[in-house]
Formats: C-alpha cells, sequence, structure tokens
C-alpha cells in the first residue's frame, strides 16, 4: 500500500515536471518566433523611412501605411555615434522631464537586440542605427513561464504544509492516544495495589512496608495522572515555580548519587508565579533532571536557574554532561530520538508540547556543546505575585 501511494506521489511529480518543463520549451519557442517577427517588422519600418527620405517623388502610400501601422514596438533612432535622432512608441512627456529617460532606454536596447544599420548616404562612414525594444507580448511571453513556475511552486509549497499539518495532527492524536490508554491500563492495578495495602495495615506488623508500598502507588497514580492530561487542554493555576522546581529536584536528588551536585540559582527570590498545570510540568522538570544525569553519567553538576525577563520567566536546566551534537540538537525533540539504549525518545517531545501547547511557552535547546554540557531553555509567562 505504502509503494503505491509513492510510486503515484512519484508519478505525480513527474507529470507536473512534465507539465512545466512542456510550457517553458514552448514559451521559449514563441518567443523566438515574436523576436523574429518582431525584427521584420523594425526592417520593413525602417525601409519604409528610407524609402520616404529617399524618393518623395514616389507613391509614397505603401510607406506611410507601414509606417503607421508600427505602434507596438519602441524604437529610437541614432547616429553613427550613438547620439539620439528620434525615438517613437516611448514616453515622450517622460522622455521631456528626464533627460536620462531616453539614454536609459538605449542601453536597456542595446543589451536586448542588435541594431539595424541603414546609410542614407553613400559617406561610408555614415549610418544611423536603429534600436528597438520588445513589445509588451514579448514580454509576457518572456516572464510567463516564470510566473508559471511561482505558481506551481506556491501550489507545492501548500501541499507539503498541509500534509506535513496532516501527518503532525495524526502523530498528536497518536501520542495521545497512546498517553490516555497507558493512564487507563494503568488505572486496574492501582487500583488493585491501593486495596491490598487497605488490607496490609489490618495488621500491625506490615507497618514498616505499608509506608514504601504508598510511595510507590502514589508515584503510579501521579504518572497515570500526567498520562491521563495529555491530549486534553489541563486546568492552568497560579503556582509558585520556585517550590514546584525545588520539590522536583528534591525527588531526583534522592534518586542520584552523591557524586552529583545540584544547585538551584534564583536570584534572590524567594518565589516566582506562573499560571502552570503542577502535574505537568512536574513531568517536564523531572525529564530535564533525568536527561541531565544521564549525559553527566553519574559524576557532575546540574544547576537549575530561574529569573524574571520582562513578561516572562526563564528556567534554565544546566548540566556538565557531555552535550548535544549540532545534528542531534535539530532532532532531540523529535518523537522517536534517542541516544539511549533503552527508551521510547518520547520525555522530550512530550515535555516540548507541555509546554508550548499547553502553557503557551517555549522549550528549546539554549546551548550545548560536545564535552562541555547542555542548557535546555524554558520560556513561561509570568504570573502576578
Amino acid at each position: 500500500m505504502i509503494a503505491q501511494h509513492l510510486n503515484w506521489r512519484l508519478l505525480l511529480a513527474i507529470v507536473a515536471v512534465g507539465i512545466v518543463s512542456g510550457t517553458i520549451f514552448y514559451s521559449q519557442f514563441l518567443g523566438r518566433k515574436i523576436a523574429l517577427e518582431e525584427r521584420q517588422k523594425v526592417e520593413q519600418w525602417v525601409e519604409a523611412s528610407k524609402a520616404i527620405l529617399n524618393n518623395p517623388s514616389m507613391d509614397l502610400t505603401l510607406p506611410n501605411m507601414i509606417r503607421n501601422e508600427q505602434h507596438a514596438i519602441p524604437i529610437i533612432e541614432t547616429n553613427e555615434k550613438d547620439s539620439i535622432i528620434s525615438f517613437i512608441n516611448l514616453d515622450s512627456a517622460r522622455a521631456v522631464r528626464d533627460k536620462n529617460y531616453l539614454r536609459s532606454k538605449l542601453k536597456e536596447f542595446r543589451s536586448q537586440t542588435a541594431p539595424l544599420e541603414i546609410k542614407f548616404t553613400d559617406n561610408p562612414y555614415t549610418a544611423n542605427r536603429y534600436y528597438y525594444g520588445h513589445t509588451d507580448l514579448m514580454d509576457q511571453v518572456r516572464y510567463y513561464p516564470l510566473a508559471q513556475l511561482m505558481i506551481v511552486a506556491l501550489f507545492i509549497f501548500f501541499i507539503i504544509y498541509s500534509i506535513t499539518v496532516r501527518n503532525k495532527a495524526t502523530q498528536n492524536q497518536v501520542w495521545a492516544g497512546m498517553a490516555k490508554e497507558t493512564a487507563h491500563q494503568l488505572g486496574t492495578p492501582i487500583s488493585s495495589l491501593q486495596g491490598w495495602i487497605e488490607m496490609l495495615k489490618e495488621d500491625p506488623k506490615n507497618n514498616s512496608i505499608i509506608a514504601e508500598l504508598q510511595k510507590d502507588v502514589d508515584r503510579l497514580k501521579l504518572v497515570s495522572d500526567r498520562f491521563g492530561k495529555i491530549g486534553s487542554t489541563p486546568q492552568l493555576e497560579r503556582s509558585d515555580l520556585v517550590s514546584q522546581v525545588q520539590h522536583m529536584v528534591d525527588y531526583i536528588r534522592k534518586r542520584a548519587t552523591d557524586k552529583v551536585q545540584f544547585h538551584i540559582n534564583t536570584h534572590g527570590r524567594e518565589s516566582l508565579y506562573a499560571d502552570i498545570s503542577r502535574p505537568l510540568l512536574d513531568w517536564v522538570i523531572e525529564n530535564l533532571l533525568k536527561n541531565a544525569l544521564d549525559a553527566i553519567e553519574g559524576k557532575g553538576e546540574i544547576a537549575i536557574d530561574m529569573k524574571e525577563d520582562g513578561e516572562n520567566i526563564l528556567i534554565d536546566v544546566i548540566d556538565t554532561g557531555k552535550g548535544i551534537s549540532a545534528t542531534n540538537i535539530r532532532r532531540v525533540f523529535k518523537p522517536g530520538f534517542t541516544t539511549k539504549k533503552r527508551g521510547w525518545g518520547l520525555g522530550l517531545s512530550l515535555s516540548k508540547r507541555i509546554i508550548e501547547q499547553y502553557h503557551k511557552g517555549l522549550l528549546f535547546v539554549k546551548q550545548s556543546e560536545p564535552g562541555n554540557g547542555t542548557t535546555f531553555r524554558i520560556v513561561l509567562r509570568r504570573g502576578r505575585d
């Protein structure tokens, strides 16, 4: 099925290229034909002018008719030194206002076509030259393929853009569906585990393990709640980001080795408020901290820098790890991309979706260099204190 779609797309592309190429070649053929006809008309006009000047006693009906019918092709007559003598089919009013108008037209005509030279006397050193430009029809034929190419390119761009948008929408639906299904599947075992904990509470001997089991169940509930919110519009609440980030750092610190140092810099602020979904923002911070832990490979520093910047709050997650290559920086937020041996490559993709779609903020790699660590930046709209 996929091969058939590719064949149809390839066939349509070949047909489109064939139509455009055929149009270009035909336009060039018409252009050469019109150019030849224009030169013949100019030659006829020049010969008619010569006949009128050299043979005033002859019947001038035909020469005058040829001259009078020529009202489309602009012509400039010069002497052997290219000094302008006369012109036709040009803007005479502009020629009076602008002294450079005729000279610029002469330069334009000289670059387009070779002039015609006519000797009105027997002097071999004197000859009038006739420079001429193209008609509007010639210009239309010349620029028509370019206009067609632009239209086709614009059409292709919109097709590709619409396909890309549709694919992204489909991907979003797939990820959202997977997240909701995961939350749904977790619901049953979590309820069952909660029931077993309640039964264990009946025996005081189990108190030592109940607390730990409850922590794990609460953690599963939190994960389920996070997945359940993907694909739905979350309820944003005014919250203190400092305490939220501190809570997640404390959680990750317990799961890191003693060789990992954590730092939080709030630039003297005890609180920074923004409208957020707490479970989802916790998920983002947790993902970034876990990525930082993986990057430093069990030894190094992880810093959280938080500050206000106008109407925004900036949260930088900085590690001293192995960094990200320039190629991978462009791919790091794509679903399925991961450099880990284990993992689905969804953490950063979902994090970006949470920040940018649900919180109307930004999440990007601010700085990274192989061997010198990485900085991820979150930008959120500042709430009122």
